[in-house]
């Protein structure tokens, strides 16, 4: 995307291809992204089930915190994407801006090291045990601080996507996954001369490969040229007090939007567990097959901020008609392919993780593949309520957002996934069908306040040109 003086809207093709090239990057660095705790489960896997266990009730917490930081650092694109196009290049206002991300970001990896501290306390009130809980304490106390560094990347990430670089996001998260891998190979194990650590040694691999995807992108940063022309680090010590308020008003409700649907998840997956282990099983490979899915159009919503923001602070109803719609149509389109193979081939996305052909798998395999079935018709809802969120951010609306989220995701959703998961012969089948029917009331809300926007009063009237 480059900004220009007096942005215009663009016809459907064209505004499609910009938006293809800025979620193509995006969507890639958001699959990378899991491929690093990917590599981080190999390899502790390698050091025996109770280390395993150990690192799944800590990222557990981990998770939801990073996961909510994430939300609150990602109000940095709709900011600065409204201030080029009000502006470009609005050198002063885009600076002030990633500055007090950073102060925020900062601020938020500190509390979230601080409720770290207390993941021990929590595991053990939640009935865990206390050689596991050991452990996870032991590999948590470690991993904590990398908060604050990831936080601030993620920041940077932002930033670097909305002035049209999304490909430094994807090569930077790219080499993050290479360094973890290296780092847990040196430090797990006791190779290429570093200790042998065990779990901790995990957690300083994580250290490691996020304080190198920090320094990666204030590289970057200093040596592109349309980047550095912002000198986000010059005179970091500044306050703008006004603009923090902004950005903690934007990213708070994304943030606990976020971890509002990380949280009926987490919580579907301990209704699988009062089903059975062999349906909790199941449903840990299905959810990572959706979640997978997921990436591509969550790679579209950031896009769609970023573009929707552009227009929205040109005061361009059509360029922000365009960009929004544009959006949300590119990502039902891609998750209308994912629920196809779904149907079509649902073995072969099950094969990477369990054979399913294998007679010993059968039961998981055939609950796997009922609860793909659900899966497939719930895609379409879970792009369409994404993409419509990160159109919504990119008007700066978050708060009524956060509210429908929660309101879906909890109260028809988990409701009905308790209701007939635990109540009815449906059981694990139940749970999904609720995970689905959460999704589809997101989308609907979603779906109806972007098209209703100009009545809300969420975009400036302008006289619109076709």
């Amino acid at each position: 995307m480059q900004p220009v003086a007096h942005p215009q809207p663009l016809g459907w093709k064209a505004e499609s291809s910009e938006t293809l090239r800025l979620a193509g990057p995006l969507a890639l660095a958001n699959l990378l992204q899991m491929m690093t705790y990917a590599v981080d489960v190999i390899f502790i896997a390698r050091l025996g089930t109770a280390e395993l266990a150990a690192s799944a009730l800590a990222v557990a917490i981990f998770g939801v915190l990073i996961s909510a930081m994430a939300g609150l650092a990602s109000a940095v694109s709709p900011m600065v994407a409204a201030e080029l196009g009000a502006r470009a290049p609005a050198l002063r206002p885009i600076r002030r801006t990633v500055r007090m991300a950073l102060w925020m970001a900062l601020g938020a990896g500190l509390i979230g090291m601080a409720i770290c501290t207390q993941a021990a306390p929590i595991m053990l009130a939640l009935g865990q045990d206390p050689e596991i809980t050991a452990l996870a304490a032991s590999y948590m106390d470690v991993l904590l601080f990398s908060l604050p560094p990831m936080v601030m990347a993620i920041v940077l990430r932002h930033f670097v996507a909305t002035l049209g670089r999304p490909v430094f996001a994807t090569a930077i998260t790219g080499a993050g996954v290479l360094v973890n891998a290296l780092a847990n190979y040196a430090f797990i194990f006791g190779n290429l001369g570093a200790p042998a650590l065990g779990l901790p040694g995990a957690a300083i691999a994580t250290i490691i490969s996020t304080l190198f995807s920090l320094g990666a992108y204030a590289l970057v940063i200093r040596l592109d040229k349309r980047l550095n022309r912002y000198h986000v680090f010059g005179r970091v010590w500044r306050p703008d007090w006004q603009r923090l308020m902004s950005l903690l008003r934007i990213g708070t409700p994304i943030g606990l939007t976020v971890m509002a649907e990380a949280g009926v998840f987490g919580a579907a997956a301990f209704l699988m567990g009062l089903i059975g282990p062999e349906e909790l099983a199941a449903h840990t490979l299905a959810i990572q097959v959706a979640a997978i899915a997921f990436m591509v159009p969550m790679g579209v919503a950031q896009a769609g901020t970023i573009r929707v923001g552009y227009f929205f602070g040109a005061r361009e109803a059509l360029g922000v008609h365009r960009a929004g719609w544009t959006a949300i149509v590119l990502g039902t389109v891609f998750m209308v392919l994912t629920a196809s193979a779904m149907v079509l081939v649902p073995e072969w996305l099950l094969w990477p993780y369990l054979d399913p052909w294998a007679p010993e798998n059968a039961t998981v395999i055939g609950l796997a593949l009922t609860y793909l079935t659900v899966c497939a018709a719930f895609q379409l809802f879970d792009g369409l309520q994404v993409v419509a969120a990160g159109a919504l951010r990119g008007l700066q609306d978050t708060r009524v957002p956060m509210w429908i989220a929660i309101f879906s995701y909890w109260v028809p959703g988990f409701g009905l996934a308790a209701g007939l998961g635990l109540a009815t012969r449906l059981e694990g089948l139940g749970v999904w069908m609720g995970l689905a029917a959460g999704l589809v009331f997101a989308s609907v809300l979603l779906l109806r306040r972007w098209h209703r926007r100009e009545g809300l009063g969420l975009v400036a009237r302008v006289v619109v040109r076709d």
